[in-house]
């Protein structure tokens, strides 16, 4: 896999040379090692809403009050439950001049991605604004707002399952576990985009990079 990374790596530096104009071959490869330590790991998830319905207070199906419960109810036999979320996501950036290479600031100008719930792909989303990464090795939290129809995706499942796994993702409890983020970096260094040629699976367990 990093054999075919660096391959990768190695030809986006000949299309970065042949239109970077004034940049320099040292600047592009500076540019490409930024992008390529860049670290991203899903760092947490703030409580939501399932069907308008403060999830922050509740980590069990039994915890619901009756008129709750008959709310959900009614929103699942209708064939709609709306799950928002925030989805904490810690990128790190360690270029911050030790081991050989220069510090350097990136700016994240973009994260194309796909949230995948239990391996399941359902929606897809970006950044609104490019995110400062600055190089001194700590983590930026990236909040992403997440707002999905889980009937959509998982109404085969059955009420409770779908109840639990809400819970389990955006309750009060809720927690990273079984999310995955698939996501394609574009990174701006010394004036260049340079967006990653693939995705990446952004877990919870440990920090993944390009």
């Amino acid at each position: 896999m990093k054999s075919r990374r660096s391959g990768l790596f190695s030809v986006l530096l000949l299309v970065l040379l042949a239109f970077s104009g004034c940049a320099t071959l040292q600047e592009v490869q500076n540019a490409l090692v930024n992008i390529k330590r860049l670290q991203f790991k899903l760092e947490g998830v703030v409580p939501g809403t399932l069907a308008g319905i403060d999830l922050a207070r509740v980590h069990d199906p039994l915890r619901f009050s009756l008129t709750d419960g008959l709310k959900l109810t009614q929103a699942f036999a209708n064939r709609s439950l709306p799950l928002k979320f925030t989805l904490n996501v810690a990128a790190k950036n360690p270029n911050d001049g030790t081991g050989g290479q220069p510090k350097s600031t990136a700016t994240l100008s973009a994260l194309a991605w796909t949230l995948k719930i239990d391996s399941q792909e359902t929606i897809s989303g970006d950044i609104n604004s490019p995110i400062v990464i600055p190089g001194t090795g700590e983590t930026t939290t990236i909040p992403l707002q997440m707002s999905l129809d889980l009937y959509s995706f998982f109404h085969e499942r059955g009420y409770k399952d779908v109840l639990n796994l809400a819970l389990a993702i955006a309750g009060q409890n809720g927690s990273t576990a079984r999310l995955t983020l698939a996501a394609t970096p574009t990174v701006t260094v010394s004036g260049m985009n340079i967006k990653y040629p693939g995705q990446i699976n952004i877990v919870d367990k440990e920090f993944s990079n390009p």
